[in-house]
């Protein structure tokens, strides 16, 4: 009877994993991560590139509602700043829409402003970054440059 109720309790216990199981997980993260770190690593300015890319048609999509909404861009001097609350001066918005456009207005990767012109001088409108430099050069990334 007594050995029936050990042998119940060793059944019933959880196994756990061993050392060497564990070792071997590491050693195969460790691995994993000595292969996938350096690629990701070694290419952060094409990444900052890439977000810079995306934010700037983020943002030419909200100025281009902003625009069916009230039936023009924002001035320069209204600027970005135009998506996040209601400008005032001139032109006045006829149908703002309550809350906005986009809730905040961020910095570029390089922490810099995003540079708004309406009129542009690329197009109707530009919108850019001065990209890694910081100063207007040949690699600034603007909605008239990103494919």
């Amino acid at each position: 009877m007594i050995n029936n109720k050990f042998k119940q309790l060793q059944s019933s216990k959880q196994q756990g994993f061993t050392l060497i199981e564990i070792m071997v997980v590491v050693v195969i993260l460790g691995i994993l991560a000595a292969a996938v770190v350096p690629n990701i690593m070694s290419r952060p300015e094409q990444a900052r590139i890439e977000k810079t890319k995306h934010d700037i048609r983020t943002l030419v999509t909200q100025l281009g509602i902003y625009k069916l909404d009230n039936y023009q861009y924002p001035s320069t001097d209204q600027g970005l700043e135009a998506l996040v609350s209601k400008p005032s001066g001139s032109p006045q918005p006829r149908n703002y829409k309550k809350g906005g456009y986009i809730s905040k207005l961020n910095k570029d990767p390089w922490g810099k402003e995003y540079l708004y012109l309406f009129p542009g001088t690329h197009g109707e409108l530009d919108l850019y970054s001065l990209g890694p430099d910081g100063q207007q050069s040949e690699d600034d990334i603007g909605n008239w440059n990103i494919e």
